[in-house]
């Protein structure tokens, strides 16, 4: 399926500037660029609203019928509440050293609850929300009927899918219980000459602040998060004193404009010399990412160093959102690990079954040295196991004679 046409532009071409900063990043730019940081979301009037967080690492992709590639895993996410309204985002890309994205995936979610009313409800812009709900009384108008509070969470996805033909975008949109919304755009390889996604523009973005310099016309071509073409563009905005805690240092900032069929959204963002983030604002938004952890400024530009282990402080993993999709990503390699052992070893079913038929059958008062009794007597891995053995009893040692 082909992008709906008013969603659709020129075919965005790559900068000869672009092309050859790409072709000149090395390994060593990539390595300064593989570490986590975590930074506070601001809201509007210096309230805390939540976390930001980003990490590169090495790691190995896999797709079926194709050998395994070493690239590079971008993960970065978001937790915050924005007028009351928990918002949570993930952002999790596969990309090759020369910045080419295999694959990516983007999800953002919204847990409003709200208070339904009785009978339809009129279409109100997100701006006012809690009309929507029927939060917001209006003069002369009687509050309709009520029911009590409920959570109705709204989930956007956007996956990408690089393949030999080009790449395939799809996009799901799931409120609440309804039906599931799907869209699937395709885009050749001739469109996507030189893209650069979300990912890998936030290692291009480290590869900058490392450099403190960006090259003049430095524009890709992209697909934003509604899967439509569009193009990310950077320059420099300088150096300047920005204020981290309590103490000052000194900043490089870059602009990066995201120009798509739709409109334009523009990104400052503030780095320190080692290339982490001290600060990124959206223009036109009330959040702000902020560095607030002073002991990151005795990084040098040379390398990452070890920081000061944090106060210790109530962890509640399952709410945080970069600690909870780790411990998915490690749940879902033990599932697979343990389900592949178990096909390679069709064995243990049968083994199993006999113990538990045996312990059943004998009932002993002490089933662990009824266990290690039963498994010690038991074949080597090598010999065919026949199960008509261990539903006998186990032997037993012979009576001593009577003592005369």
């Amino acid at each position: 399926m082909e992008p709906p046409l008013e969603c659709r532009q020129e075919t965005p071409a790559l900068t000869e500037a672009a092309a050859e900063f790409l072709s000149l990043i090395g390994p060593e730019e990539l390595e300064r660029c593989l570490f986590a940081e975590t930074l506070e979301l601001v809201a509007a009037g210096g309230r805390a609203g939540g976390r930001w967080w980003a990490a590169a690492r090495r790691a190995p992709y896999e797709r079926e019928g194709e050998p395994v590639r070493s690239c590079l895993l971008v993960r970065a996410g978001s937790r915050c509440r924005q007028d009351g309204v928990p918002c949570s985002s993930t952002l999790k890309a596969y990309v090759t050293p020369q910045l080419e994205t295999l694959e990516q995936e983007e999800q953002e979610r919204i847990e409003v609850t709200g208070v339904a009313v009785a009978g339809p409800l009129p279409h109100v812009p997100s701006p006012c929300l809690d009309a929507r709900l029927g939060g917001c009384e209006q003069p002369g108008v009687p509050s309709p009927a009520r029911t009590p509070l409920r959570t109705n969470p709204v989930e956007k996805r956007t996956r990408m899918v690089s393949h030999q033909h080009g790449m395939t975008v799809t996009k799901t949109i799931q409120e609440g219980e309804e039906e599931t919304q799907r869209w699937c755009f395709s885009y050749s390889r001739a469109e996507l000459q030189g893209l650069l996604a979300e990912g890998a523009s936030l290692l291009l973005l480290r590869v900058l602040a490392c450099q403190q310099a960006v090259p003049p016309g430095l524009i890709f071509p992209a697909i934003n998060s509604e899967g439509h073409l569009c193009t990310f563009s950077y320059r420099s905005m300088g150096t300047q004193q920005q204020a981290v805690g309590s103490a000052e240092a000194e900043v490089f900032m870059i602009e990066r404009a995201v120009r798509a069929s739709t409109g334009v959204s523009i990104w400052h963002s503030s780095f320190l010399p080692s290339g982490r983030l001290a600060r990124l604002v959206q223009v036109g938004c009330p959040m702000l990412v902020y560095l607030q952890d002073e002991s990151v400024l005795s990084e040098t530009g040379g390398g990452v160093e070890p920081q000061t282990p944090f106060p210790k402080q109530p962890l509640d993993w399952e709410e945080d959102i970069q600690l909870y999709s780790w411990f998915l990503d490690r749940k879902e390699e033990l599932q697979a690990s343990h389900a592949t052992y178990i096909e390679q070893h069709p064995e243990l079913q049968a083994l199993l079954a006999d113990f538990l038929q045996a312990l059943l059958l004998q009932q002993p008062h002490d089933p662990v040295s009824f266990a290690a009794q039963f498994f010690a007597l038991q074949q080597p891995p090598e010999t065919p196991f026949m199960s008509a053995r261990a539903a006998s009893p186990p032997p037993q040692p012979p009576a001593c004679p009577p003592s005369s």
